[in-house]
């Protein structure tokens, strides 16, 4: 059973950084890509940045610049640095993983990162 474990959420001041993670554990999984979707209170869930395991990334035109995605395949790990962050910016971050293997997209559970002004 493949797992997606995000950590590094919690609460910022306005102008703060934060450095996300999510770990893929299990076995029998092949990543294409993974990347980090946001949802706020009240909100759709939105996109955030991806990043291909060949390393080609995309990102939120919103947030280029401020959010940097990286990805270390051995680790099965993607990162998501978030610099000057707002409260705009308060939301759960879900990570998600295109699996080859099976054919599908896994989902996280969440990070919540919360800014304050």
């Amino acid at each position: 059973q493949v797992r997606l474990v995000e950590s590094g959420g919690g609460s910022v001041q306005s102008g703060g950084s934060l450095r996300l993670s999510c770990t893929v554990t299990g076995d029998r999984f092949k990543t294409a890509a993974m990347g980090w979707y946001r949802q706020a209170p009240g909100k759709q869930r939105e996109f955030v940045a991806s990043i291909t395991i060949r390393g080609s990334t995309r990102y939120a035109d919103a947030l280029k610049g401020r959010f940097t995605i990286s990805g270390d395949n051995a680790r099965n790990t993607v990162y998501l640095q978030m610099n000057n962050l707002t409260p705009e910016d308060t939301a759960l971050y879900i990570c998600n993983q295109e699996d080859v293997a099976w054919g599908g997209t896994h989902w996280g559970q969440g990070t919540q990162v919360t800014v304050s002004s």
